[in-house]
């Protein structure tokens, strides 16, 4: 059985000008060209080839000796090489650029975007890449500890769980969701340290400094947030973290604390209900 999107070995079965023809068993009728710039020198019929399965431009299965950046089923950042009407076209290594079609995008992509992508094969029988379903494929046994430092690329984002993040661009992490991300895009590579390692082995990872470096930064976070309610914020630490969050990007906690610092330095007045800046 010919394998598309994998890398086989089969048997040179006949020798033509344009190429060799390759199978599993002399006998068998399916079979595969490799093309002749690709036929290794002095190869004869008889003579075992390793070769990666795809399709040419007339849709026709065609055998290379060249290596793909990626395989079926496998993780790999690819370069968009360019932006068609049904879709992107991604740099893999071979002649023939893959299809990334505009149903397997998490974002619109650009010219020389890198994007982290899975091959499979569609209903058509072709080889497509998608930006989707990249949880699974993630590996689990990464070396970090908790306080390393990692570079991850942003995959997605969660409303209910965070931003998944791709370690090294093949570990399995995600940003909490009560760790404000909004200005991070699809595609972004990030510098992280790691707050957990779970028992399954993926990890937790945040983009904050620990709480009292990241004060200063969340204080004036707050005050430009009380600015914009012209100088009185109508609601105070009390209120829910939905709020909270919806309002400043901040967690309850880092909330109270940069209010907290606030008031110390007698730049805001705390009630009930507001938080008022101090003239």
């Amino acid at each position: 059985m010919l394998k598309l999107g994998q890398y086989q070995k089969l048997t040179i079965v006949k020798k033509v000008e344009f190429g060799v023809y390759l199978a599993e068993e002399q006998d068998m009728e399916k079979r595969v060209l490799l093309p002749a710039k690709q036929v290794p020198e002095n190869a004869k019929t008889g003579d075992e080839l390793e070769v990666f399965l795809y399709k040419d431009s007339k849709d026709r299965m065609i055998a290379t000796t060249n290596q793909p950046k990626i395989t079926l089923g496998g993780l790999a950042v690819l370069r968009v090489a360019q932006v068609g009407k049904i879709g992107a076209f991604l740099d893999w290594g071979l002649e023939k650029d893959l299809f990334l079609p505009y149903k397997e995008m998490t974002m619109k992509v650009q010219p020389e975007d890198e994007v982290l992508v899975t091959l499979y094969i569609d209903k058509s029988s072709r080889l497509c890449a998608s930006m989707k379903k990249l949880y699974d494929l993630l590996s689990t046994d990464s070396p970090y500890k908790e306080g390393d430092h990692v570079e991850g690329r942003v995959y997605e984002f969660s409303d209910n769980f965070g931003t998944f993040v791709a370690v090294d661009d093949k570990y399995s992490a995600m940003i909490p969701r009560h760790e404000d991300t909004s200005k991070l895009r699809i595609g972004d590579v990030i510098e992280a340290k790691v707050t957990k390692v779970k028992p399954d082995g993926k990890l937790d990872v945040s983009l904050r400094d620990k709480a009292y470096l990241q004060m200063d930064e969340d204080a004036e976070k707050v005050m430009q947030v009380i600015e914009e309610f012209a100088g009185v914020l109508p609601f105070g630490d009390k209120a829910s973290p939905e709020v909270i969050k919806r309002e400043t990007g901040l967690s309850k906690n880092a909330f109270k604390r940069a209010v907290g610092r606030l008031y110390k330095e007698h730049r805001v007045e705390i009630t009930e209900r507001s938080i008022r800046k101090v003239d």
